[in-house]
């Protein structure tokens, strides 16, 4: 495919892109096409002045601007057509009754001139094989005999006008190594558009938002979401960022219900003796004040819920309760841990008691 030559858009001169890729080599400029253009034009000028050039038809036709060619860089068939002469080439209309009735197979044929709407495009048979020539593709199509005059049916359908190109074309590199090989092409090359804007989607950064909503429902190439899907995915996505911090709030709530788990312990504590056995843990805690530990707690508490709203993405609870148990910096009090501050929390409940009691039996 590298020695096939093929030149891409630039501008509006499809027309010399057109010549180009038909002859494979840089035969046109549009200096040159401009020129053929030219001559067509005073060629037609002469012929209207024959009828005499103060006839009103005349002195119309000097005021109107050039058929053959304009400033964009557009060229009419007639320049294709006198360009081509050069080289001994001649233009028939594919689909006229002439050629319909010599009933030429266009497999048999050497290569075709497309147009539709000021656009021309080649497809030529180089070896055993057609391409599709298009300027506006970044490359060479491969076109299938069986599938040539399926694409060429349907040109005509979309409006082209196809011209068969008859004469010998030259000699080129491409033709002469086809003969001898058949290439293969596992994918169609783009149109020059479509990978400018692929290259410019794959710069552009996507939300968490947009993200979600291709997992939910990814791209399979049966269209594109509408309007009310697409929001209907967005507000699922947002109702679930939603529920997370929910889902915080309730996991800090419960971590609160826990701690002060002791002091609602501590009045169903009146039946107990007055040596209640302590956890190992409680050495630890009896030499703290109340005050202290209430303070140790509270910044317990908050320090947990600065971490939580950190968080981006929130684990389950199982994981949370784990981690609190586990991780020393979530202790703000040294090396208590949670369970020790339940503890201590509950033998200050029970001292409470202990010193109601005794001044119950003072009295």
């Amino acid at each position: 495919m590298e020695s096939i030559f093929h030149e891409r858009q630039e501008g509006s001169l499809c027309a010399q892109h057109c010549l180009n890729n038909l002859l494979q080599g840089e035969y046109f400029s549009p200096v040159e096409l401009s020129s053929i253009a030219q001559q067509l034009d005073e060629e037609e000028r002469m012929r209207m002045a024959e009828g005499g050039v103060s006839s009103e038809e005349y002195r119309t036709f000097l005021q109107q601007p050039s058929v053959n060619m304009d400033d964009s860089g557009f060229f009419s068939i007639q320049v294709i057509s006198n360009a081509l002469k050069v080289w001994g080439l001649e233009l028939i209309l594919f689909n006229s009754p002439e050629y319909q009735r010599l009933g030429i197979d266009p497999i048999n044929e050497k290569s075709f001139i497309c147009n539709y709407k000021e656009h021309w495009f080649t497809v030529r048979k180089l070896g055993k094989q057609w391409f599709n020539l298009n300027s506006l593709l970044m490359g060479p199509e491969l076109i299938s005999d069986t599938y040539l005059a399926l694409f060429l049916a349907q040109l005509q359908q979309e409006g082209y006008s196809i011209f068969v190109v008859k004469g010998d074309l030259p000699d080129c590199e491409a033709d002469q190594l086809l003969q001898m090989i058949r290439v293969q092409q596992m994918q169609r090359p783009k149109l020059i558009g479509e990978e400018t804007a692929q290259t410019r989607d794959q710069r552009l950064p996507r939300s968490d938002v947009d993200q979600a909503i291709e997992v939910n429902h990814p791209f399979d190439g049966t269209g594109m979401l509408d309007e009310d899907e697409e929001n209907f995915q967005r507000a699922l996505a947002l109702s679930r960022q939603e529920i997370d911090m929910e889902d915080e709030e309730a996991d800090l709530r419960r971590a609160i219900q826990l701690s002060m788990q002791g002091s609602r312990r501590s009045q169903f504590s009146d039946s107990l003796p007055q040596n209640v056995p302590q956890s190992p843990h409680t050495s630890q805690t009896d030499s703290l004040s109340s005050e202290e530990l209430r303070r140790r707690r509270q910044a317990y508490f908050e320090k947990q819920q600065q971490q939580l709203q950190q968080q981006d993405r929130t684990p389950n609870l199982h994981d949370k309760r784990a981690l609190s148990s586990s991780t020393p910096e979530a202790d703000p009090g040294g090396d208590m841990s949670e369970e020790d501050m339940l503890q201590a929390a509950m033998n200050m409940s029970l001292e409470s008691v202990r010193n109601h009691l005794n001044t119950e039996e003072e009295k």
